[in-house]
């Protein structure tokens, strides 16, 4: 058995040292502002600890960039790199959307996220009847290529990552992204970003969905194959806690069902004939920050143990890379008051402290305003100056896992991780995520516990500051109003393309994109390179709707219970 300074001396040497070869960390030194040298890492001493005390640290806690992983996926962490700050947008139209995200970029922003409005979450493009009224409003509208064109104008999409908060046609969006970044030249093996393409969790927590479950699981995984032999930088999904928690679940939920969604993913995959260490390390995942710290990274580090864990002794992966929980990390919109929304500067600073002491790889931080509107430029600034000042003013970056050995963090870590296990236990018997969701079993457990913490904030057991304590007169916030009239533009912007498609004598002619279409229903019939045939109909000019109904003369429409 060997001691933890040994340990650590073993970790400099053979992991650590050549990590810093190949990326050097930020500085050559790291002191705070009373001239002490932030350690890179802290570790008990050895004769502080007894034989058991030892086996059980090197088990459960290691060291960064090792196995388990709970003190970090990397051997510098923040010193070597700073968190992904993103800041999630997209609204009205493409070219408004376009102008905030050159905006952002321009403030220092490293990397873009995006959202789509609802009509583009449900596959119907911004002409169909159910799209009326809401072209616009919680997102940006991508009906067709030209609308991509025009949100990354002026965008390098070989120097940006972009995050697309999508799920049920994810491969569809991902082509038309695809298709851009080859106009702008760029080599689809250097383009980096993530596409959420978390469906599973559509029909828990959120209700985005189009296509029944089965089928969609089947193009969800054919992203993964599609992705891991075309783009070896994009994150192929995004397992999504975040709107679980969004739904009113504990912390101990979030990670368990978000587990549990990504166990279902690679089961499926696996059994689809994909190696595990084929995808695996390009998976990622998507979690809420909560006010409440101490418990926030507790969550964090046992979601990082316990997927290392799954990966090893469940799927046998081989490679390390594959046990990696990489997380981009949102504060939660759940917690933002309309009461006094200047109170959520303050929030989604303690939320987002969560996230970094946690050991997140990407961040967005909430605007003030957001519980009333779409954000100011005002109100994004600051909360992007959020994240700057953690980075650059708080210390927190200079040093690994802060908290990492606190009694209290370490004892809530472990508890967290052990109950997570036995929510997916509890799954495992049912036969799966797939056969839980269901029988309605995650739906059941969050309606539950939200009910739980409403009457508890309805009581006054739970305080919210300036909602049920501390109220006081309102600080009025003048909101963005929402631009009626983008919503006609785009709808006009949606027809001139499809009468020019009419006229054209080229690719988007209607024979070639009625050929391109067809194929893509005989792969959804056949099961089988599917994201190939929707790049294709890309391609050919079709529109995200007109892929999706493609798709639907197989598979049809999901309508829930």
């Amino acid at each position: 058995m060997s001691s933890v300074n040994e340990q650590l001396k073993h970790w400099e040497s053979t992991t650590l040292g050549p990590f810093i070869d190949r990326a050097p960390e930020r500085a050559r030194e790291f002191v705070s502002t009373g001239g002490y040298a932030f350690e890179r890492i802290a570790v008990p001493d050895d004769s502080h600890l007894s034989e058991e005390g030892v086996e059980k640290y090197i088990e459960n806690l290691g060291l960064p960039g090792e196995y388990p992983f709970t003190r970090g996926v990397t051997p510098t962490m923040y010193r070597g790199r700073l968190w992904t700050m993103r800041q999630y947008a997209g609204f009205n139209t493409a070219e408004e959307t376009n102008r905030r995200y050159r905006y952002l970029l321009e403030s220092g922003q490293t990397g873009l996220s995006v959202a789509f409005d609802l009509p583009t979450q449900m596959g119907y493009d911004s002409n169909h009847p159910l799209a009326k009224g809401e072209v616009g409003k919680v997102g940006v509208p991508i009906d067709t290529i030209e609308d991509m064109r025009t949100l990354f104008r002026d965008i390098p999409l070989g120097e940006v990552t972009t995050s697309m908060t999508i799920n049920a046609p994810a491969a569809m969006l991902l082509a038309f992204y695809l298709v851009v970044a080859e106009e702008q030249g760029v080599d689809l093996r250097r383009i980096g970003g993530t596409i959420q393409n978390d469906i599973l969790k559509e029909y828990i927590a959120r209700g985005t969905y189009i296509f029944p479950p089965e089928p969609s699981l089947k193009l969800t995984v054919d992203t993964f194959r599609f992705c891991s032999e075309n783009l070896p930088r994009w994150n192929m999904i995004s397992v999504s806690g975040y709107h679980i928690r969004e739904a009113g679940c504990t912390a101990v939920q979030e990670i368990a069902f978000t587990l549990a969604n990504a166990i279902e993913y690679c089961t499926q995959a696996v059994r689809s004939g994909l190696d595990i260490d084929s995808f695996a390390s390009r998976l990622s995942f998507f979690f809420n920050a909560h006010s409440n710290l101490l418990e926030e990274v507790a969550k964090f580090r046992a979601a990082r143990r316990l997927w290392a864990r799954i990966m090893k002794e469940r799927f046998r992966a081989r490679n390390p890379r594959s046990m990696l929980l990489r997380f981009h990390t949102q504060t939660a919109g759940s917690m933002l008051t309309a009461q006094q929304p200047h109170n959520n500067i303050v929030r989604v600073a303690l939320q987002a402290l969560a996230a970094v002491l946690g050991g997140t790889q990407s961040l967005h931080t909430n605007s003030y305003d957001e519980a009333l509107n779409l954000p100011t430029e005002e109100s994004v600034t600051i909360a992007l100056r959020t994240q700057q000042m953690l980075a650059e003013e708080s210390g927190v970056a200079e040093t690994i896992d802060p908290l990492g050995g606190s009694y209290y963090v370490e004892n809530l870590t472990d508890k967290i991780e052990v109950e997570a296990e036995k929510y997916i236990e509890q799954i495992d018997e049912m036969g799966g995520m797939q056969r839980a969701i269901e029988k309605g079993f995650p739906q059941a457990e969050i309606h539950q516990k939200a009910y739980e913490w409403q009457k508890q904030v309805d009581h006054g057991e739970r305080i919210v500051v300036g909602l049920n304590k501390y109220v006081s007169e309102e600080h009025h916030v003048q909101p963005i109003a929402h631009d009626e009239a983008a919503e006609a533009a785009q709808r006009e912007r949606l027809e001139q393309f499809i009468a020019r498609r009419k006229t054209a004598r080229n690719s988007h002619s209607d024979q070639s994109r009625q050929r391109a279409l067809d194929e893509l229903t005989h792969a959804c019939e056949e099961e089988k390179l599917i994201c190939e045939r929707i790049v294709d109909c890309v391609r050919a000019g079709a529109t995200e709707g007109e892929m999706v109904s493609a798709a639907e003369k197989v598979w049809g429409r999901y309508h829930g219970d």
